[in-house]
C-alpha cells in the first residue's frame, strides 16, 4: 500500500479533488490558537496538506513514497518531509500540537493507531482526520456505475462518515471528540472520472487485464448516462484533544 499510489502520483496530483477551506477553518477554531507544530499522515501529493498548512506553524509531513513526496514538496517547499510510515516515524521530543491525515487514517494498523497516535501528541494535542467517501448526485447513475463495481466485485465502502470519532472516543484516549461535515458536489468529464478511478486503491491491487476490462466497463456506463458525472464528495473532519 505504500507503492499503489506512487505508480499513478501524476495521475493523483490532477484528479483527486482537494478539500474544502472550511476545513482549515473549523480546525483553527477548534485549536484557539496557531499550532507550533502540526504532522501529517501520508501526505500523499499534498491534498490534505493545503489544509494544515494553512493553521499556521512548522509543519511535517509523512510520506513513504519518493515519487508522491516529489509533487509534494514541488507545492509545499517549506514542509519538512520525513520517508517513513506513519508507525515507523520518531515524533519530536515534546510531541506535536496538530496530528492531521487526509484519507490516511485507514492505511494504519487499527491495532495501534490510537495509542500511536496519542504518543505522538503534545500534551493537550490535537488530532485532525479528515475522511471521505465518494457518491453519486444522480441515483440512476450512481445505480448504473456501482453495479459494473459489483460485477468486478469492487464495492463502496462500508465506514460510515462517523467511524474515526467512534474509535477515538472508544479509545478511552482522547477527549472532546467532534465531527463535522464539508461535503461538495464535483463535476467530471467521463475521462476525467475514469482516470479519478485509476487512482483508488482497489483498483490498483487489480491485475492490468482486470483494471482494463472495468475501465471500459464503466466507460460504457457513463457515456449511457449522460457522459458527465457528478460525485457527491461526502468530506468528514473529525477532531479531538489528547
Amino acid at each position: 500500500m505504500t507503492t499503489v499510489f506512487g505508480e499513478v502520483a501524476a495521475e493523483y496530483e490532477d484528479v483527486r479533488p482537494g478539500y474544502p477551506v472550511s476545513m482549515a477553518t473549523a480546525i483553527s477554531g477548534y485549536l484557539g490558537a496557531p499550532p507550533s507544530l502540526v504532522a501529517e499522515i501520508g501526505a500523499g501529493t499534498g491534498k490534505g496538506t493545503a489544509v494544515y498548512a494553512r493553521l499556521g506553524g512548522r509543519l511535517v509531513c509523512i510520506e513513504p513514497d519518493p515519487r508522491m513526496a516529489a509533487l509534494l514538496t514541488a507545492k509545499f517547499p517549506r514542509a519538512e518531509v520525513a520517508s517513513s510510515g506513519f508507525e515507523e516515524w520518531d515524533p519530536p521530543s515534546g510531541g506535536v500540537s496538530v496530528l492531521g491525515g487526509a484519507l490516511a487514517w485507514h492505511h494504519v494498523d487499527p491495532a495501534t493507531r490510537a495509542a500511536t497516535a496519542h504518543a505522538a501528541l503534545a500534551p493537550d494535542g490535537v488530532v485532525a482526520l479528515i475522511g471521505r467517501a465518494y457518491g453519486f448526485a444522480d441515483p440512476d447513475q450512481g445505480t448504473a456505475l456501482r453495479s459494473v463495481f459489483a460485477a468486478h466485485d469492487l464495492r463502496g465502502q462500508s465506514r460510515t462518515p462517523g467511524w474515526i470519532a467512534a474509535e477515538l472516543t472508544a479509545s478511552g484516549l482522547f477527549g472532546d471528540v467532534t465531527l463535522s461535515r464539508h461535503d461538495t458536489v464535483l463535476p467530471l468529464t467521463g475521462a476525467n472520472y475514469l482516470k479519478l478511478v485509476t487512482t483508488f486503491s482497489p483498483f490498483r491491487l487489480l491485475a492490468p487485464d482486470r483494471r482494463a476490462t472495468l475501465l471500459t466497463a464503466l466507460g460504457a456506463a457513463v457515456a449511457s448516462t449522460g457522459g458527465l458525472v457528478h460525485l457527491e464528495l461526502r468530506t468528514s473532519l473529525t477532531l479531538a484533544r489528547r
